[in-house]
């Protein structure tokens, strides 16, 4: 009975999946994000915020969201605090503007309202279908470059340098182990082994306790495996709207930063997992509908009332659709995980960053896959490519999609193709030119 309820609600058969298989990729979307709970707390605690209180609103919003995601929209689309809107928060709006932690929550709270105004309209959807085909695709490899090159950083594999990226010392013992991961991830991978990229972080996880480096063991385990979960309800609704309102000249600007880098990396986000779960729907009924967006935009909403940054959708989710996932249940099992995180988060946060670095490699690689749809003419060939090595190079994703759609403009301008200068195409122009003025401003 529970089984057929399931399948109904979440259209399971219908999209060629299983209950196993979305479980399965609940399970390995989430071991490849559960980085978060320990990640977000750390940059959010610059700004003075308390840690394990972080911790608890970090869980908080991803559940809220993820759940949104799940039983509204029903997409295998996981959400929790955004690692740029977390930087963002922390330094620029709080150390480097000067304002309080619940001014900055009220600057996440009026960039999600707007966020959410956009998708329950129209707007966010015709936005969407006047992507240019040839963006669309540099989207998609773009996004594979900078999620491989996430991947490589975090595993050690390539290392900054004021040359650039070098790679990792092989005198290492955890880049050692970092590229076994990413071997066996291939080795699963090619041989389609059930939850293979789950199976590679555990293993990576565990060999990680025998492998020591100058700081210990790669992983560490925690002095303890549980910790009673409190919500710090003084974090509830943390706005102060009097000092936005006399400081809008400064937080105005911010919140259009907020907006605009949100709602496009978000929106690129889920174009990418549905159109890599084959999930395109159709014209009269787009997979990416209001539903989809409103649970988008709501979650940004939840996030600040909770006392966190930004909820949006975690790039992340390619992984449970390389793991099979199709539907809301694996998103569902994902924010199942993260409740119950709440009680273990001390065990879950033992997962080194190189566990689930090959993981994040083998899923870029594989959206670059989409290279073999580059077309041979250099009008259509040249935007997506650059998006690809701007993205892959400098790893500033929005960037690179700027820089895209804007070179997409001047061919189509010097070849005299005035037709595909849509209004959806000089709107997202004018957008992206004020992005990168506003990037420039917050960067000087």
């Amino acid at each position: 009975m529970l089984q057929s309820r399931l399948d109904r609600w979440f259209h399971i058969s219908a999209r060629g999946s299983t209950i196993p298989r979305e479980i399965i990729a609940g399970l390995t979307v989430f071991g490849a994000m559960a980085y978060i709970v320990a990640v977000n707390p750390a940059i959010l605690s610059a700004a003075g915020l308390d840690r394990h209180d972080m911790v608890m609103t970090t869980i908080a919003g991803a559940v809220a969201g993820t759940l949104l995601m799940a039983l509204w929209a029903r997409l295998p689309i996981a959400l929790a605090p955004a690692m740029s809107s977390n930087v963002l928060f922390a330094q620029v709006v709080v150390q480097q503007a000067h304002v309080s932690p619940r001014t900055a929550f009220t600057v996440v709270l009026f960039s999600g309202i707007c966020f959410t105004a956009l998708s329950l309209s129209q707007i966010r959807q015709r936005i969407i279908r006047g992507f240019p085909p040839t963006i669309v695709l540099g989207i998609q490899i773009a996004l594979g470059a900078f999620i491989a090159r996430i991947g490589l950083i975090t595993g050690g594999i390539a290392v900054p340098s004021p040359e650039g990226l070098t790679f990792g010392a092989l005198s290492n013992p955890s880049v050692l182990l970092s590229l076994a991961g990413v071997v066996l991830s291939a080795v699963l991978i090619v041989l389609r082994v059930p939850a293979g990229l789950l199976i590679a972080i555990l293993s990576v996880t565990l060999v990680g306790l025998f492998i020591r480096t100058p700081s210990g063991p790669v992983t560490h385990l925690p002095a303890h495996l549980l910790d009673w979960p409190h919500y710090p309800t003084n974090l509830f609704l943390p706005f102060d709207f009097h000092e936005y309102f006399s400081h809008l000249g400064l937080l105005v600007p911010i919140t259009l930063y907020f907006l605009l880098s949100d709602f496009f990396d978000a929106t690129a986000t889920m174009m990418s997992v549905a159109h890599r779960a084959g999930l395109n729907g159709t014209m009269e009924k787009p997979a990416l509908d209001h539903r989809a967006f409103g649970s988008d935009g709501a979650a940004s909403i939840i996030g600040a009332s909770l006392g966190t940054c930004t909820v949006s959708a975690y790039v992340e989710s390619l992984a449970g659709v390389e793991a099979g996932g199709r539907t809301g249940l694996s998103a569902l099992v994902v924010a199942a995980l993260f409740a119950i995180s709440s009680v273990f988060w001390p065990l879950i946060t033992a997962i080194p960053a190189i566990a689930t670095a090959p993981v994040l490699i083998l899923v870029g690689l594989n959206m670059l896959g989409s290279l073999s749809r580059v077309a041979e003419a250099p009008a259509e060939a040249i935007p997506p490519l650059i998006m690809l090595l701007i993205a892959g190079v400098t790893g500033n994703f929005m960037l690179s999609l700027s820089c895209g759609l804007l070179i997409y403009t001047a061919l189509a301008i010097a070849l005299r193709q005035f037709q595909r200068l849509t209004p959806i195409v000089l709107g997202l122009d004018a957008a992206f030119v004020f992005y990168m003025v506003l990037q420039a401003h917050m960067s000087a």
